[in-house]
């Protein structure tokens, strides 16, 4: 019945998938080469929570 009040979590982790790529996107236009590889590696494992979460879905 309130199923349109409940988060999406896979918009939520979308955002911060997205959030992730830009800070690793400045770090590596500034040269941080290291803290672009961990903020590029945080990122892939959100997008692994997303495709697990999708998978459950279908």
């Amino acid at each position: 019945m309130f199923s349109i009040f409940k988060s999406d979590p896979i918009k939520k982790l979308n955002k911060s998938y997205e959030a992730k790529l830009e800070q690793a996107m400045q770090s590596q236009r500034n040269g941080d080469i290291k803290t672009y590889s961990e903020l590029t590696y945080e990122a892939e494992q959100i997008l692994n929570k997303i495709k697990e979460i999708e998978s459950k879905q279908s």
